[in-house]
């Protein structure tokens, strides 16, 4: 089989609008959490989010664009853009063929549908603007990037709820793997941070009102994020022919479904998907130095998952780091795998570990070396990035240094 790595990423989240301030953001622990500035925020009870700020869409596109463009296209656009600048391609000719995109959102164009809504049915308006469907549908990101780039390969998204973007890196990982294409576009993005998306996500009843703080004892819910992650996979072969710099190797992938319960998350069901990535990209154990965590803040996953990872690490769990930095960007939903695997790149690439910022009290059941607050220096060969999703799926992706 074909070995697969990265040559090139990009973003654009709460804690920067590029890699290096994202990352820079990771190191110093920053959090990118704070109150929504969005229309109706007086309505909600959840007041603050993971939300990109200082951004003007018509910095960026025309008028044109943007009646086609959702928030959470304008998120993967750009991103795509940082990723494919940085990997140093054009797609021409039999590479344009051999070339394709997959991206993961849960969401798609929810702000798109939020004021289409509201404008029937609060302003009574009988009709919505002709582009409406094109806009909102979660295969518009997809589709743009294919048309930007002549992406002429299998393209498609990918919808898990919040482990989409981890599904759709692993689909890349796949199709490149089996030869079916060379270079692949990937990631995810999310942009539910609007009146009816946060107002859905109140009704679960999982939400804090004031932090993330993954892992600890006090902790009180998860907050929502937006913003995008997307990365160019790439054949190994293929790329150090063309002399690119590879940012890690995509060493395994691994999925499960826990068939169990549509919102609470399965002990087995995780550790079944982590098990996996290990056996796909043949690491042992003792390879892997640090996770980043699905993490999310709350008491049902964070329990759940430190169990996971102590079921399959056995004794070396006490000596991994994990970490989740949810607590600082906040949960993209079907976008969040795809920002965080930039802290496993940078754990490989830097020996810098990012912290699970907010962690204020040791909680027995979670009880494994979580990085509290401060970012770590540390050298590690191999790493694993986690994703759980309602309806029980689960999808972790192993790197190796390059």
């Amino acid at each position: 089989m074909r070995r697969v790595v990265i040559t090139g990423s990009g973003t654009i989240n709460a804690l920067g609008h590029d890699v290096p301030k994202t990352l820079e953001a990771m190191r110093e622990g920053h959090c990118g959490i704070g109150l929504l500035d969005i229309r109706d925020v007086d309505r909600l009870a959840i007041k603050i989010g993971g939300q990109v700020t200082n951004f003007d869409e018509h910095t960026h596109f025309n008028r044109q664009q943007i009646s086609l463009f959702d928030r959470f296209t304008q998120f993967t656009i750009l991103a795509a853009a940082q990723a494919i600048h940085e990997a140093g391609l054009t797609f021409l000719g039999a590479l344009a063929d051999r070339s394709g995109v997959v991206l993961g959102t849960s969401g798609g164009g929810l702000n798109t549908q939020d004021e289409s809504y509201r404008a029937v049915y609060e302003e009574g308006k009988n009709r919505v603007h002709p582009l409406i469907v094109p806009k909102l549908m979660n295969n518009a990101a997809a589709s743009h990037v294919s048309m930007q780039y002549n992406l002429r390969g299998p393209s498609f998204t990918v919808a898990t709820a919040c482990a989409s973007s981890n599904h759709a890196m692993g689909q890349a990982f796949m199709l490149i793997r089996s030869g079916m294409a060379d270079v692949m576009v990937t990631g995810g993005s999310e942009a539910m941070l609007c009146f009816g998306g946060v107002k859905a996500w109140e009704g679960l009843r999982v939400m804090s009102k004031d932090a993330c703080r993954p892992f600890s004892a006090n902790r009180n819910g998860m907050v929502q994020g937006e913003g995008a992650g997307v990365f160019v996979f790439e054949d190994r072969e293929h790329a150090m022919k063309r002399g690119a710099v590879i940012l890690a190797e995509v060493a395994g992938f691994s999925m499960s479904s826990d068939a169990s319960n549509i919102v609470t998350p399965s002990t087995e069901g995780a550790a079944r998907a982590i098990a996996g990535a290990l056996r796909d990209a043949n690491l042992n154990c003792e390879d892997v130095g640090y996770i980043n965590a699905h993490g999310t803040g709350t008491a049902a996953n964070d329990k759940t998952e430190c169990a996971a990872v102590k079921n399959v690490f056995k004794a070396h769990a006490e000596k991994l780091m994990i970490s989740s930095t949810k607590s600082m960007h906040g949960h993209l939903i079907g976008g969040t795998g795809a920002v965080e695997l930039l802290a496993c790149i940078m754990a490989l690439r830097d020996g810098i570990i990012a912290p699970t910022i907010g962690y204020e009290k040791p909680d027995p059941e979670c009880a494994l070396d979580v990085v509290p607050n401060i970012a770590r220096e540390a050298k590690v060969i191999a790493t694993l990035s986690n994703a759980f999703a309602f309806g029980g799926l689960n999808a972790v992706i192993a790197l190796k240094s390059a």
